[in-house]
This record gives structure tokens, C-alpha cells and sequence, in this order.
């Protein structure tokens, strides 16, 4: 199994040599030169699997026994997907699940994402790559320094996979006073030696920006060793593969049933792992791409035309992890789209890196959508709170607010005799103030993480500027 770049003009390569590197030498994104395909007789195999054995069978599809030896691979399986790692379930649910599904009503399910140690989905794919990163590292005797963005979980998910790992150090950017006070104090409180915060004057495009900038300076990115662990990380979305397989078989009974997923979308990445999981075989009859006020995505999937905004015309939410309007990820799936003709993805996204924007309606391109499952609808702070009301009264379950926003659409999007999976993509315990606004109280807090926002917090606040966070991953490493 080898990789190539959606731009194409980077050389085919094995998982463990794109692993630590996020973009492609060319600025794309990483893929399979061919997905794999599981059969009817592969899910039926699936039925009875624990979630770390349907890890290891999907993921060593992805990853070549030659590249990272299976017995190595399900190693770092067994090690990530423990009970004690995903220890906060809701009261009736079984850690041991990983993801355990929630039923609202019939034909209606929550899919457990956030159980991890940060509360967010993206410990489900960090958590792996951090002990992916730390195989990989020591079997070669090489560094990495790891330099990310987050617009609220993906940067605690990756502080907390790699805080104490040898041979890794974080250069982690967020968006200056723009985060949960919960989300803000999970990073800023820890005191690691290999983690640091910068809070950027800007919004969470613009730390995007900033990290592509210096991944795309090629001599400075291999005298440094700058690693990715963004949902641009090819691990990440493998990883995210799985609780696909997870949930369809968690809801279904035979490989004749089809299931619709709803994802909170931001930067593309969760909602383009499902993509993969049904282009690699699983009976996704929808996925359902959710955004905020920030809705750039829903405008594609309804218009045909990608339209990226600047940071003026990027709202800061309620639902603040999904507040972007330049999704990393959607590159993958318009390659897909687009028969994998990697010329006119170059040409898209030179128009989109230059701040334009693209139709594919002039080519025919926007029809194909439909065939690939995707719909869309946006939701806003007013929704929100009212699906987080509702979902309380009717169900007597709190949810967050970017899961409502995936609620809201996805009840718009549901079709009878088609179980729905909504992606719960954070723990209600993340954005206190708004569930204290939707519902006049608290949402339940693990005990372990009483007094969070009490603890002392570092950072180093900066302005918008690539040369000023080369600056400081040179004078810190």
C-alpha cells in the first residue's frame, strides 16, 4: 500500500513516511493509491469484533506488514483502545466499547465519540497517532517537532497523545481568547517540557495558514523535522475509519442495511474519514455535513461553488471547534470527485491558496456530488440551544453544542427505516457557559477534572506572522 498526493507531483510512499509529515512536498494531501474494499464476507467477519480487532482490520488494509510489521501494528492497537484510555462513558455505557452508541429513538443513535482523556472525538484518532509517532521514532532514532493548529480540541487531543513522548516536541497554535474556557485551560494548564502554546491574534484559518506556510518551506521544514498531527495527517484519518465500521455494526443486523451518519464539520476531516469508510465498501447510504454560522461547506454542497472567507467573515460561535471557513480536507474528497485527476485539484487549489474560490457546476463535476452520499445543512446559535433543550426534555441526555448543530441537521436529513448516527464530537462538560444558557444549569463534570480552569496557565501570545513562529521553533528546539 503506497500514498500519493492529491496534487500529484510528490512520490508514492509507505505509511510510516508520511506518517510524521502531514502536506505533501507538493501541498496536497495524502491517499491510497487505491482504497481497499471489504466484502460482505469481511463485515459479516466484523460482526463479533471488539473495537481494537476491527482497529487492526481496517487498519492493516492501510499499513503494509513490510512497513510496520502486524504484530508491531496490533501492538500499538491494544496499548491505544483501552477501556482506562476512553474511561468517561455516559452512566450505562460500557468504556470497553470504545464508542459506544446511545439510542434517542428508534432509528436514532448518538455515536460516542468523546470518551477519551480530553472529551473530544479527536482523541480517538490522537491517542494512536501518539503511540504510532513514538514506534516510529524510536525504530528509526530520529526527532519530530510537531507543529499544529487547533481551533478548540484537536490541540489538547494532540498535547495530551504526545505529552512525555521521547523524541516529540508541540509548537501548538490556537486562536487567541477565541476558545472554551475548559478547552483553553486542557492546554494551557499542562507543564510539560515538550509542549508549548501560542495563542495567535486571529482566527483559527489564519494558524491554518501559518502551519501550511512553514510546511510548504520545504528546507526549513527538514532542518527542523516538522511533523503534523492536523487532520492534514494521513494517521488521523485512518484512524477515523474505524468507528464508521464501528457504528454501521453497532445498528444494523445484516449487510443489506444501509446507515446515514450527521458529522459536525469544520475542517472536513471527520466527516471525510466516513467518506473513505464508504468508498472502501461500508453501506453508507448518507453523510451528512453539518456546519455552524460558519458555513462555507453547506454553501459547496448545496451551490456547487467553494468559497473559503477571510477571517473578517469567520464567526467566532457558540460551537467554536467548528468556526472555520477553509476545510483542509476537502481536498480529498474532490479528488475523489473529480475521477483522482490530480492536474485540475492542483489548478482548484491554487485558486483556493491565492484566497479565490471555484464552481464545479461549468464541468459537470457538482451532479457527482449525489453519488457519493453527501448532503448538508447549517445550523446557528438560537438552533443549538434549542436542540440542546430539547434533546434534555425528550430524552433526558445533555448534549454539546457542536452535537446539536449535528442533531439539528441531521433530523432535517432523516429518511424512514434508515438508522441515523449522529457524531457526538465533544462531551457537554467542554462549553459549560452555553449549556448553562441552553439549560439554566452545569453539565456533569468527571471528578478528575473538577477546578481545571483553577490551575495555572502558560502561553505565549503572538501576532499573525510565519516568520515569528519560525522564530520561535528555532529558539526552542
Amino acid at each position: 500500500m503506497k500514498y500519493i498526493s492529491t496534487r500529484g507531483q510528490s512520490p508514492a510512499l509507505s505509511f510510516s513516511e508520511i506518517l510524521l509529515g502531514g502536506l505533501a512536498p507538493d501541498g496536497g494531501l495524502y491517499l491510497p493509491e487505491q482504497y481497499p474494499q471489504f466484502s460482505d464476507a469481511d463485515l459479516n467477519a466484523m460482526r463479533g469484533m471488539s473495537y481494537r480487532e476491527l482497529a487492526f482490520a481496517v487498519l492493516s488494509r492501510l499499513v503494509d506488514d513490510s512497513d510496520i510489521p502486524h504484530a508491531d501494528l496490533k501492538a500499538i492497537i491494544d496499548k491505544t483502545y483501552r477501556a482506562e484510555v476512553y474511561q468517561y462513558a455516559r452512566a450505562g455505557q460500557n468504556a470497553e466499547d470504545i464508542t459506544p452508541t446511545l439510542k434517542l429513538e428508534d432509528n436514532l443513535y448518538l455515536l460516542s465519540l468523546s470518551n477519551g482523556p480530553t472529551l473530544a472525538f479527536k482523541d480517538m484518532a490522537m491517542q494512536l497517532l501518539g503511540n504510532l509517532f513514538e514506534y516510529v521514532l524510536e525504530k528509526t532514532g530520529q526527532t519530530t517537532n510537531i507543529l499544529g493548529a487547533t481551533s478548540g480540541d484537536t490541540g489538547s487531543a494532540a498535547e495530551y497523545a504526545m505529552r512525555g513522548k521521547k523524541g516529540v516536541r508541540v509548537f501548538m497554535l490556537s486562536p487567541y481568547q477565541k476558545m472554551s474556557r475548559f478547552q483553553t485551560a486542557q492546554m494551557f494548564s499542562l507543564q510539560d517540557k515538550n509542549i508549548f502554546n501560542i495563542a495567535v491574534k486571529g482566527v483559527f484559518d489564519d494558524a491554518q495558514d501559518m502551519v501550511k506556510a512553514v510546511s510548504n518551506d520545504h528546507a526549513f521544514k527538514a532542518q527542523y523535522k516538522i511533523g503534523a498531527v492536523n487532520s492534514i495527517n494521513w494517521g488521523r484519518i485512518a484512524a477515523q475509519i474505524v468507528y464508521y465500521f464501528k457504528g454501521y455494526l453497532a445498528v444494523t443486523t445484516n449487510n443489506s442495511q444501509k446507515v446515514s451518519f450527521t458529522v459536525p464539520s469544520g475542517n472536513f476531516g471527520n466527516v471525510c474519514a466516513g467518506h473513505i469508510a464508504r468508498m472502501m465498501g461500508l453501506p453508507i447510504d448518507q453523510l451528512i455535513v453539518a456546519t455552524n454560522e460558519n458555513d462555507v461547506l453547506d454553501e459547496f454542497f448545496n451551490t456547487g461553488v467553494y468559497a473559503p472567507r477571510g477571517s473578517a467573515k469567520t464567526y467566532h460561535t457558540s460551537s467554536p471547534s467548528m468556526d472555520i471557513s477553509k476545510a483542509s480536507n476537502f481536498e480529498r474528497f474532490v479528488y475523489d470527485l473529480m475521477g483522482q485527476d490530480s492536474a485540475r485539484v492542483r489548478e482548484l487549489w491554487t485558486a483556493v491558496d491565492h484566497g479565490g474560490k471555484f464552481d464545479l457546476n461549468a464541468d459537470g463535476y457538482f451532479e457527482k456530488v449525489a453519488d457519493f452520499g453527501f448532503v448538508s445543512g447549517h445550523s446557528n446559535h438560537a438552533n443549538r440551544m434549542q436542540v440542546i433543550r430539547t434533546t434534555k426534555e425528550k430524552y433526558g441526555v445533555t448534549i454539546d453544542t457542536h452535537t446539536a448543530d449535528g442533531l439539528k441537521v441531521a433530523l432535517e436529513h432523516r429518511k424512514p427505516n434508515v438508522p441515523m448516527l449522529v457524531l457526538e464530537t465533544a462531551l457537554p462538560a467542554k462549553f459549560e457557559d452555553a449549556i448553562v444558557e441552553a439549560l439554566g444549569e452545569k453539565p456533569e463534570r468527571p471528578a478528575s477534572l473538577q477546578g481545571l480552569e483553577d490551575l495555572p496557565q502558560t502561553s505565549t501570545v503572538m501576532d499573525v506572522s510565519v516568520d515569528a513562529i519560525k522564530a520561535f521553533i528555532v529558539a526552542n528546539t
